[in-house]
């Protein structure tokens, strides 16, 4: 610490002795009087509280009016400084008036509070008792063995999410976090127990945990009803990696919104690796609080694009050779062609139609396999297309279907071609861009705001949704 003249300034305590700028060393009477805080908080504060956040606060000394107390993460000081911070000040100066400021200070492996305390700080834990715990607590969700890398397909529709899913396990946090996000079975799971597994072989001393955000939620609400968060708190903030699938789930829960907010900043404060799946990307999250979604951006945020013809043939080829059997190309292909929604789907046809010849006793031809997916391809065959949203809902609006693609902006044509956007997202898998694509090459964030503003209009016009109602059921049949 230094004066304005630039030489070393004499740290000195409140009862006027010097403390070492090294040590920063506290008398035994400011230990005492921390001590009657410390007590003290359980019982302002809740035990509720205290246990969460208040219980790893620690002294460090006093100077200058000023008691210095330390936190192991940013997070917590962030938290304590703006919920808790001058109710404790309130506190210190019923124990000594001369306490003039608290200072809340982020020191890692900071110095224990008074044995009195029994403090049990938020530190991470060796691996050993991690893993004891993650176990107890139920927090870890189990790995799909089949879903690995040399498993994956890879097309120019998911080429850089699996290039970022590899350079993650190459590399020590070469972008935090990464966000992958596309339509339901895409292949995001897949990528995602795929860098688990990779890590798990390649860097076997690091922890590595993967859940789904439902899981967080639950685990956390568990943890909030026995009134002990702690270790809740202590397993998600000592791992190496945490992986958090689904997140779109914590929309609209503010307190596991919260918990994962300063669950993030803890494990980017200690140069930790965060990976997260959504079906959507971290802007179009709505009930997601802004700042979160920010930090969800701070990364490489890769897309997995709704998949190509020839990837499905590819994931038909490598899925019948983990099966082990042979299964025509005529087949194949036809189900490439057919089955367009999503990944889980295809290789479920796939399956059923091994499974049906297995049972049965028969060989897979393409007449057996349009007898045993007969209901899928009905399905397949009413599916609806953006081309078809537009028609529809032009003659419905009483404009020209090339107006879906012009620049006009008068009401007449806008509002038409908002509700048309708006229900391509619903009806169709097709990405926000490849929507704007079809809309006269419209930017994503048009067709977001378009389908913002629809919902908007559907909650204060009941006449207005009805309207939007009957075009949604006329296009699914």
């Amino acid at each position: 610490m230094t004066d304005s003249s630039g030489n070393t300034a004499s740290i000195i305590n409140l009862y006027g002795q010097a403390l070492s700028p090294e040590t920063y060393d506290p008398t035994p009477e400011m230990v005492a009087i921390w001590g009657k805080v410390y007590d003290l908080m359980r019982e302002e504060f809740g035990e509720a509280v205290f246990r969460s956040w208040l219980k790893p606060l620690a002294l460090q000394a006093c100077y200058h009016g000023t008691l210095e107390v330390s936190v192991p993460t940013r997070f917590m000081k962030d938290w304590i400084s703006s919920h808790y911070s001058e109710q404790i000040l309130k506190l210190c100066r019923a124990q000594d008036s001369s306490i003039e400021r608290l200072e809340i200070v982020v020191v890692h492996g900071h110095v224990a509070a008074p044995e009195s305390a029994a403090i049990e700080p938020i530190t991470k834990l060796p691996k050993a008792n991690l893993n004891d715990l993650a176990a107890k607590l139920d927090l870890a969700s189990p790995l799909d063995p089949r879903f690995t890398f040399e498993t994956f397909v890879v097309a120019k529709s998911n080429a850089l999410a699996h290039a970022a899913a590899c350079r993650v396990v190459e590399c020590n946090v070469p972008f935090n976090p990464l966000f992958i996000y596309g339509g339901v079975g895409l292949g995001k799971t897949h990528l995602m127990h795929a860098i688990a597994w990779e890590m798990k072989e390649k860097q076997p001393d690091k922890v590595v945990m993967y859940l789904s955000a439902e899981k967080f939620m639950y685990q956390f609400v568990k943890s909030i009803r026995a009134q002990d968060t702690m270790a809740f708190k202590e397993v998600l903030r000592s791992v190496d990696v945490l992986m958090i699938d689904d997140i779109q789930f914590i929309a609209g829960k503010d307190s596991t919104q919260e918990e994962f907010f300063h669950t993030f900043n803890a494990l980017v404060d200690q140069n930790k690796q965060i990976i997260i799946a959504s079906d959507r990307a971290p802007g179009e999250l709505q009930g997601v609080d802004e700042r979160l979604r920010s930090r969800m951006s701070w990364g490489l945020v890769a897309d997995i694009h709704t998949s190509t013809y020839e990837l499905r043939l590819g994931i038909l080829k490598a899925r019948a050779a983990q099966l082990n059997v042979s299964v025509p190309d005529s087949v194949l292909e036809f189900l490439a062609l057919k089955i367009t929604s999503n990944i889980r789907e295809l290789e479920g046809s796939l399956n059923r139609i091994v499974a049906h010849a297995d049972i049965a006793k028969s060989a897979i031809t393409l007449q057996s396999t349009q007898e045993v997916l007969q209901d899928l391809l009905r399905t397949s065959d009413r599916r609806v297309t953006i081309d078809e949203i537009q028609k529809r809902v032009a003659e419905h609006y009483n404009i020209r279907p090339a107006d879906m693609q012009s620049a006009r902006r008068a009401r007449n044509v806008a509002r038409p071609r908002q509700v048309a956007m708006y229900l391509s997202k619903q009806l169709t898998a097709r990405s926000l861009p490849e929507i704007g694509r079809k809309f006269g090459g419209r930017d994503h964030t048009t067709v977001m705001h378009a389908v913002k503003k629809v919902e908007e209009l559907m909650a204060e016009d009941t006449s207005f949704a009805q309207d939007v109602e009957v075009l949604r059921r006329t296009l699914i049949g």
